[in-house]
C-alpha cells in the first residue's frame, strides 16, 4: 500500500490516534503514514494491546480492525470503549456486507471503511470524525466549519444544540443520541424544507457515498423518528420525500 499524497493535517494540538490492528505490516504502515500527516500514532494488535494504549493516555480516535485474535473482536472491543462524545471510532474490515456496516452504526461507531483501502481516504474520513467531535481538536483547516457556540435548532419543545451537540426534550432532559444519530438530526434540521438524497446524507455525516445496498440511513431515521415521537404511517417532522430522501420539516 503506497501514497504520494502531500496533503497534510497539522493541527494546531497534536492528535492521537490508535490504530487496533493483527496485520502487523498495515499497522505499521498506518503509524508511518500517519505520523507523517502530524498525528501522534500508536499501535496495539488485539484488544488487551488496546486496553493497555487506553490506559496511558486519551486518544482522539480509535481505528478498529474487526476481524481481531482472541476472544475480543471489533465489535465487542467497541462496545467496551463505550460511547465517549470525545473520542471517534472507524471500523475497519474486509467484510463487504451491507449487515455489517448496520452493525457497527448500531454499536455507535462513526464510520466504517472497507479493505482494501486507500490511505488517503482513511485520512479524510479521520478528519471528518475529527470535525464532528465537539471540542477544538478538529484540524485547524476545518475549524470554520465547527458549528458556533448556542445555535440550536427547536421543534417540537425539543432543543438541539449544535455547539454542546445535544438533543433536550420538552421536560427538559438530555436525549441520549449517538454521535451517527446526532450528525444526521443535525444535517435535516440545519437544512429545513430542503429535501436531502441518501448519498447527501451519508456524506454530510460519514464522509463517504451511498450504494443501493446500504440500509444504514433508513435504520437511523427510523430510530431518530421513534425518539423525537415522530412515528406513524406520515411522519410530520422527518418526512420520506419518494424517490429523492428525506426532508425536515419546521412546520407540523
Amino acid at each position: 500500500m503506497t501514497d504520494h499524497s502531500c496533503v497534510s493535517a497539522v493541527p494546531q494540538q497534536p492528535l492521537h490516534i490508535l490504530f487496533v490492528e493483527d496485520d502487523a505490516r498495515l499497522s505499521a504502515f498506518l503509524q508511518r503514514y500517519f505520523t507523517d500527516q502530524g498525528f501522534v500514532a500508536r499501535t496495539a494488535s488485539d484488544g488487551t494491546g488496546m486496553q493497555l494504549a487506553l490506559a496511558e493516555r486519551q486518544f482522539d480516535v480509535v481505528v478498529l480492525d474487526i476481524g481481531l485474535p482472541g476472544r475480543d473482536d471489533g465489535y465487542s472491543l467497541a462496545r467496551k470503549l463505550g460511547r465517549s462524545k470525545d473520542m471517534g471510532i472507524i471500523f475497519l474490515s474486509a467484510r463487504q456486507e451491507a449487515l455489517d456496516r448496520i452493525v457497527a452504526l448500531e454499536i455507535g461507531a462513526d464510520d466504517f471503511l472497507v479493505k482494501p483501502f486507500e490511505p488517503r481516504e482513511l485520512l479524510a474520513r479521520v478528519r471528518a470524525v475529527l470535525r464532528r467531535l465537539p471540542d477544538e481538536r478538529a484540524p485547524a483547516e476545518d475549524a470554520d466549519r465547527a458549528a458556533p457556540p448556542g445555535r440550536s435548532v427547536t421543534f417540537d419543545g425539543y432543543v438541539l444544540d449544535l455547539g454542546a451537540r445535544t438533543l433536550q426534550r420538552p421536560d427538559g432532559i438530555a436525549m441520549p443520541l449517538t454521535t451517527h444519530e446526532f450528525n444526521l438530526l443535525s444535517a435535516l434540521a440545519q437544512r429545513p424544507g430542503r429535501a436531502l438524497s441518501r448519498d447527501q446524507l451519508l456524506d454530510l455525516t460519514a464522509g463517504r457515498a451511498w450504494s443501493p445496498y446500504d440500509r444504514s440511513i433508513d435504520m437511523m431515521i427510523a430510530k431518530l423518528r421513534r425518539k423525537i415521537g415522530d412515528t406513524g404511517p406520515n411522519p410530520r417532522r422527518i418526512r420520506t420525500i419518494r424517490g429523492t430522501g428525506y426532508m425536515f420539516s419546521p412546520e407540523p
